[in-house]
């Protein structure tokens, strides 16, 4: 077993069984990462100028942030949810990549039960509901906003529970070693899930309560022939 001082997680009397430094440095994780994102976001902007129908920017904006969450649930969260018992040991890129992240929450590398349940439901859940969604988005399907909704209320709650968690642990497995672990891993990217989220839940709202209206008008339409 690790000796409490052996590895940079907090609490520092943290027992990790089977924990490996990492080799690759964070630079290169996060710059093999942030290049990834953004390859497959212009990728995906591209890909939505052969929609069906023509998409607004915003629309493309849209269709871009759900492929790339549907690439980050099932890749990036679906090893973490495979992997979470020894993933203090491993050595692979994706393994690296999440012992670089839980410097700013530990939770990653103790298979917490609720990391481990919130992020497989994310996974194998949300992440092919979000390729189904871009799907529907380039096909111009009827459900697209239904979709749309499920999926951004479920990634807000996730991200709510998460923060609240973390908050009602007094944040004991986050580390203040360095502002970067708890300022920018921890709370912007984690951030990004309910801000973003929320747009698409405004935006789907009142396309739905649009729809509704139009429907109503209809049948009130009808009755009075």
């Amino acid at each position: 077993m690790a000796d409490t001082q052996s590895h940079p997680y907090f609490p520092r009397t943290l027992a990790l069984e089977h924990y490996k430094p990492n080799d690759i440095s964070a630079m290169d994780i996060l710059t093999v990462m942030f290049s990834s994102f953004g390859v497959i976001l212009v990728g995906a902007f591209i890909m939505s100028g052969y929609a069906r129908r023509g998409l607004s920017f915003l629309e493309k904006c849209s269709f871009s942030w759900f492929v790339m969450c549907g690439f980050i649930h099932m890749v990036i969260e679906g090893y973490f949810s495979v992997y979470h018992k020894t993933l203090a040991g491993h050595d692979s890129f994706l393994g690296q990549l999440w012992k670089e992240y839980s410097k700013s929450d530990s939770r990653y590398l103790i298979s917490d039960n609720f990391t481990v349940c919130m992020e497989t439901i994310t996974a194998f859940v949300e992440g092919p509901a979000c390729f189904l969604l871009a799907f529907s988005i380039m096909t111009n399907k009827s459900y697209r906003n239904v979709l749309q909704l499920c999926i951004s209320l479920g990634q807000l709650y996730g991200d709510i529970l998460y923060f609240s968690t973390g908050y009602r642990d007094d944040h004991k497995y986050t580390s203040d070693a360095n502002p970067i672990y708890f300022y920018f891993y921890y709370l912007f990217l984690n951030m990004l899930w309910i801000v973003i989220p929320t747009i698409h839940i405004i935006v789907s709202f009142h396309r739905l309560s649009a729809a509704q209206e139009y429907a109503d008008s209809k049948t009130v339409t009808k009755k009075t022939k």
